[in-house]
């Protein structure tokens, strides 16, 4: 039986922009030693599937450094504490680096990003009937082309490879699940 492993000190090795560097020691319940674990603390983050009323997804392609290549992704970020809500930043992720908005945000869930060294979580929406508003206003970082890839499409896009981000695969995953369930809904219920 798996027992709580015991904090006994936490401590900043170092602050960035976006993320601490912390080093938290735990006491082991099975052997008594202590262990040494690292941690990146940073906000919660959030992304959103949006969804034209035609049936496209408008998605995104950016550099990332951590692969020193471009993504093909859905809208996302930091939640902000200005944001007040994940929803919030979720919509205001969408609307910048997009130019699209909607009036129909569901929540699909939460995960946790790498729980093996993150402390925050992830929160993926569905917005639906989305409409472009205006132009992007991008941060500083930022470069982002907007691409309407037709629904039917994503899935082959995953098989080739195509989309590769952890967290955007798992959005679309929900979204998939999702699908599958009204569609398993009978008239009436």
């Amino acid at each position: 039986m798996l027992r709580e492993w015991k904090s006994i000190r936490s401590e900043c090795i170092q602050h960035f922009r976006i993320f601490d560097l912390m080093r938290e020691t735990y006491i082991s319940p099975r052997t008594g030693d202590q262990y040494p674990f690292y941690v990146l603390q940073t906000m919660d983050w959030t992304n959103i599937i949006p969804v034209t009323s035609d049936g496209h997804v408008v998605m995104i392609r950016q550099f990332r450094a951590g692969i020193r290549s471009f993504t093909l992704e859905i809208p996302g970020g930091l939640v902000d504490p200005s944001d007040g809500s994940p929803l919030k930043a979720a919509r205001r992720e969408m609307c910048e680096e997009t130019g699209y908005d909607s009036e129909e945000i569901v929540s699909l869930g939460m995960a946790h990003p790498n729980p093996a060294f993150m402390n925050n979580r992830c929160y993926t929406f569905l917005a639906r009937n989305v409409r472009c508003i205006g132009e992007q206003k991008l941060d500083i970082g930022e470069d982002i082309d907007v691409c309407l890839i037709p629904l039917e499409k994503i899935p082959q896009l995953i098989r080739d490879g195509e989309i590769t981000h952890s967290l955007v695969l798992n959005a679309f995953q929900w979204f998939m699940d999702l699908q599958c369930q009204k569609t398993k809904q009978t008239p009436g219920e």
